[in-house]
């Protein structure tokens, strides 16, 4: 595998912001699909793929997804032409005999309710992460937001209970004019150590 070139590296971590505000340009046609075949090949433990994505964009919906979100996260999904709720699937393993057939690793999930819930949320989170990646390989920007009451959230969305959701993302064309400063990282001293 090639190291990819600095400016495509730039694109998807040094420059890409959070953003809080977007422009009204619409998103071009295919961006779901293109977004989740991206995302799908990442990987996960034992290919559990267990993140669920529910891609809210029209006004109806919208409005719906508003009641559980918290108020200062209201106008910026608004305005994003697409947000995505990740959701995690309680049941993610019953896929696992398709995907990932080396061996039955099924039971692993299915007998253990805490180990498939925290495998569930790991997973999906970085699936999750992934999603945001693949946006901005499109040239897409995205707000990332965990400020939403996630009960009344499921209430909504999932009644039936088997997906439970993890975070939201809005996506789209960031409007540069909201961004705020962009806060410091911590360096590698302060964040890493090497054994």
């Amino acid at each position: 595998m090639n190291s990819l070139d600095q400016r495509t590296q730039n694109q998807l971590f040094v420059e890409a912001r959070t953003h809080h505000g977007f422009t009204s340009q619409p998103l071009p046609e295919g961006t779901l699909q293109a977004l989740y075949n991206l995302t799908r090949w990442a990987p996960t433990a034992f290919n559990a793929s267990p993140a669920r994505f529910v891609f809210v964009q029209s006004a109806p919906a919208k409005e719906k997804l508003t009641q559980a979100l918290s108020e200062g996260n209201i106008p910026q999904t608004l305005q994003a032409p697409l947000t995505v709720i990740v959701a995690t699937d309680k049941k993610f393993y019953d896929h696992l005999p398709t995907l990932f057939p080396a061996f039955d690793a099924r039971p692993l999930y299915a007998n253990n309710p805490a180990i498939a819930e925290r495998g569930g949320l790991q997973n999906g989170s970085m699936q999750a992460a992934y999603l945001i990646m693949a946006a901005r390989t499109l040239g897409l920007d995205c707000g990332p937001m965990t400020g939403f009451n996630p009960a009344k959230l499921d209430e909504l969305f999932f009644p039936e209970g088997q997906w439970t959701s993890n975070i939201l993302i809005n996506i789209g064309y960031g409007d540069t004019q909201k961004l705020y400063p962009r806060g410091p990282r911590l360096s590698f001293e302060q964040a890493c150590s090497i054994l």
